[in-house]
């Protein structure tokens, strides 16, 4: 259990990625908090699970779009655990649209929440992570790569990494390390790996599939663990070859 004994915080951890993630940390041993925005039985069911596999977990819901409900859902997680040493950002939010056809709305719900909430998240939760902790945000593909319809939220998620280097900078006199993991295209309830659209987005990826949460799961888990000491201000792709 690599991780046993330390306190980790996964916002968006009610489901899909976020869950997999949760739940993989607990079982390295790590004792965790997760925070949701209306899923409340999702989160509970997150919960469930890990304390049924003999794991801590907490669940606390915080809006990443609201500033004063994402710092009160970090601070609340902070109190719970005691301290944080695995800050895990995953709340994230996707609209697709056309340049002409987007609107100032959908412009500021997707940078609020991937990237203000992202960063007022952070900034609430570093008081309470420890010196050698680990900052790990997930970002997407699409911050590197272009898509169809989703030029908005690949700036977010282009943002993300660049916070992921500047703060990386910013935080090593502390020993923590911050890094991004990039999904491709995961098999999750909101995104399945079935369907037309699903047909064409395989046809682009060499290994020729979805990825699967656990596998996104993993990369965290190695980035929060003891292997991943020298390793800060970098992004990990976990897409099945189609960012080659």
């Amino acid at each position: 259990m690599s991780l046993l004994g330390k306190k980790a915080l996964v916002t968006g951890g009610s489901r899909g990625i976020g869950s997999a993630i949760a739940k993989r940390l607990a079982a390295d041993g790590a004792a965790i908090a997760i925070t949701y925005s209306g899923n409340k039985a999702a989160a509970d069911a997150t919960v469930a699970a890990i304390e049924r596999a003999g794991g801590t977990a907490f669940a606390f819901q915080a809006d990443a779009s609201q500033p004063g409900s994402q710092r009160a859902g970090v601070e609340q997680a902070a109190a719970a655990l005691g301290g944080i040493d695995i800050l895990v950002h995953n709340a994230g939010v996707a609209e697709f649209s056309t340049v002409g056809d987007d609107t100032d709305e959908s412009y500021d719900r997707q940078f609020g929440v991937n990237v203000k909430g992202l960063h007022v998240g952070t900034r609430a939760a570093l008081p309470h992570l420890r010196d050698g902790g680990r900052i790990i945000l997930i970002g997407s593909i699409s911050g590197e790569m272009a898509f169809p319809a989703t030029a908005i939220y690949s700036a977010t998620k282009a943002a993300v990494a660049a916070l992921a280097r500047g703060w990386a900078k910013d935080l090593a006199s502390r020993n923590i390390l911050v890094n991004t993991v990039q999904p491709g295209p995961i098999d999750t309830d909101m995104n399945p790996a079935e369907g037309e659209f699903a047909k064409q987005m395989i046809g682009a990826i060499p290994l020729g599939r979805y990825g699967r949460v656990e596998e996104i799961a993993g990369a965290v888990s190695f980035l929060a663990g003891p292997d991943a000491t020298y390793i800060t201000g970098t992004t990990l792709n976990i897409d099945g070859g189609a960012s080659a």
